[in-house]
């Protein structure tokens, strides 16, 4: 398989929508693709070290989903980086709406980004937005 771009912005607090976005992060990496995550908005404050807050179901399926013990976002985010050719990068400016700084995040997340260089680095890529 050839290896592609993957891009992925993130921007829900839902967990169906969190767990859509990592699995596809997840899969993209093991399969050998270079998979950049943007993380902003509603989604970045699951990824506060040490939060362990649920994300919100939006229907049944999100229920399920905890029912089931599905592996979570985090650790399908975290696989895909440790894993594969994965960077989850949160948002710069969400970081400072937030008033969070980069050693309140997971360490496994890379270097905070604005928008502008993530839409940058994603030209071409195959992009998903959850």
């Amino acid at each position: 398989m050839d290896s592609k771009r993957i891009s992925i912005i993130v921007v829900s607090g839902s967990l169906e929508r969190l767990q859509m976005a990592a699995m596809v992060a997840a899969v993209g990496a093991v399969s050998g693709n270079r998979v950049s995550v943007f993380l902003s908005m509603n989604s970045l404050r699951y990824f506060v070290k040490g939060d362990e807050t649920p994300a919100p179901a939006e229907g049944p399926f999100g229920h399920l989903l905890g029912q089931k013990q599905a592996s979570s976002f985090r650790v399908l985010f975290e696989q895909a980086v440790s894993l594969g050719d994965a960077k989850v990068h949160p948002c710069s400016m969400a970081m400072d709406v937030l008033e969070l700084e980069p050693s309140a995040l997971e360490p496994w997340l890379a270097e905070p980004l604005g928008l502008t260089k993530f839409l940058d680095d994603a030209a071409g890529a195959q992009s998903w937005s959850f």
